[in-house]
């Protein structure tokens, strides 16, 4: 039963890759994939790496059901705060407010572009979190630029530079929090550690695709809106990114999910359409209201990310990620090669449930608050991630808003982000 929960596993995760040959949407196969984890977990109970040393008289069915509440309540805190974001990031652009920022940005040159992109999603991502980040940059990458391929490769590198910013910020990556909760990394060791090994994870990608990028970017021709005024459009800009900034202050005054932190927002910004357009007619009032943009939200995606979560809770109700953190120590041993791999596997495995592993088989006792061991973990589980478009929540998010093929990231810029993640934990070797 364990080797058939991997299979079914792989097999899911095959059909999820090759979406396009097989004609069936990833969404399917992802929630097809975690509903059938969990029935090779009920069948298989009592083969499982993480209960064969309970007693048979353990009821499967009650221990079962609290693995599966566990985990669908922190899946639940992902969703509905990639929902709340998402509608946030529509509202805005509804009312055509990413103007303020596109109209300043004047240049097509695709270099210089991709370095502007690429940095300020380096260092909104610290200051906000990869997700959020990549959600923003999207949004504003089809307000900038046509053209499919262009598009798709700039929403690529704002997953290498939104995992590579989150990485180092106490509050830009979940499994950064998870330590910095914890009590295994703390704020200024962390930022001051890590932040040269994340500038190279994103410096020599970009490097790199700066010596084969040539010529300009089509730039999107976009109407002007005229059904909203300055005023209207620079309001619902404005609190909408109050509204998102907000969420990481909410969070460390309340110590509550995020996702409260961003339905709290949603809900203020919500308020203020709903009395801004009190007194206009009916057609116009429904045009701009969340009402109307939540059905241009990509409820596809969402129920994808479900999926994928799932089956990978599955994996950690099993003890099949805890058995390979055990297997990692005992025929590895060095931190550095143990972490590597730690950050390779959660391109393919969420990286939450990774560290989550790491975290409960090493004391404090055994690797001190803030030593390396934890500090280049938060690192390779944060940009780790990048390599594969599902390997992070960012990339779910740029998946989702960009529609970027599976395949298409793997052939054009896995290469990219796997480079960096190296570049990384060598600059990081170098300065310990």
């Amino acid at each position: 039963m364990t080797l058939l929960l991997t299979l079914v596993f792989v097999i899911g995760y095959v059909f999820i890759a090759l979406e396009h040959s097989f004609k069936i949407d990833k969404a399917a196969s992802a929630l097809l994939t975690g509903v059938f984890c969990w029935l090779v977990l009920l069948f298989g109970f009592e083969q499982m790496p993480a209960i064969q040393h309970l007693s048979g008289s353990i009821d499967k069915q009650h221990l079962l059901d609290e693995a599966l509440f566990e985990h669908l309540g922190e899946i639940s805190g992902i969703l509905f705060f990639l929902l709340g974001a998402m509608t946030i990031v529509e509202l805005i652009d509804v009312h055509d407010g990413f103007r303020v920022i596109t109209d300043r940005i004047t240049t097509t040159n695709r270099v210089k572009l991709l370095w502007v992109i690429a940095w300020v999603s380096f260092f909104v991502s610290a200051a906000l979190d990869n997700m959020t980040t990549a959600i923003i940059m999207c949004a504003l990458l089809r307000k900038m630029m046509k053209g499919k391929d262009d598009i798709w490769l700039f929403g690529g590198f704002v997953v290498i530079a939104a995992n590579a910013g989150g990485a180092w910020s106490p509050i830009g990556d979940v499994t950064t929090i998870m330590l910095w909760i914890g009590g295994q990394v703390s704020t200024v060791p962390v930022m001051t550690t890590l932040f040269l090994p994340s500038m190279a994870s994103l410096l020599v990608p970009l490097l790199v695709a700066s010596y084969f990028l040539k010529g300009k970017v089509q730039a999107a021709q976009n109407p002007k809106n005229n059904a909203t005024t300055l005023t209207e459009r620079n309001l619902i800009f404005g609190l909408g990114c109050f509204g998102l900034l907000f969420v990481p202050v909410f969070k460390a005054i309340t110590h509550y999910p995020p996702y409260l932190g961003v339905m709290l927002s949603l809900g203020i910004v919500w308020a203020v359409t709903e009395l801004l357009y009190r007194n206009h007619e009916d057609e116009h009032k429904q045009r701009f209201s969340v009402a109307t943009v939540l059905h241009r939200i990509d409820t596809p995606s969402i129920l994808f990310f479900l999926g994928i979560l799932l089956a990978v809770g599955a994996l950690d109700t099993s003890g099949h990620l805890k058995q390979t953190a055990e297997l990692l120590d005992e025929y590895v041993g060095n931190i550095y090669f143990i972490n590597t791999i730690i950050g390779l596997l959660s391109a393919v495995v969420d990286n939450v449930p990774l560290v989550a592993a790491a975290m409960g088989m090493y004391p404090l006792s055994t690797y001190p608050a803030d030593s390396s061991f934890w500090n280049l973990l938060a690192y390779c589980a944060g940009t780790g991630g990048s390599i594969l478009i599902i390997g992070s929540a960012a990339g779910v998010a740029s998946m989702s808003i960009l529609k970027i093929d599976f395949l298409w990231y793997l052939k054009r810029i896995s290469g990219y982000a796997l480079v960096g993640y190296l570049a990384g934990i060598a600059v990081y070797y170098w300065m310990h």
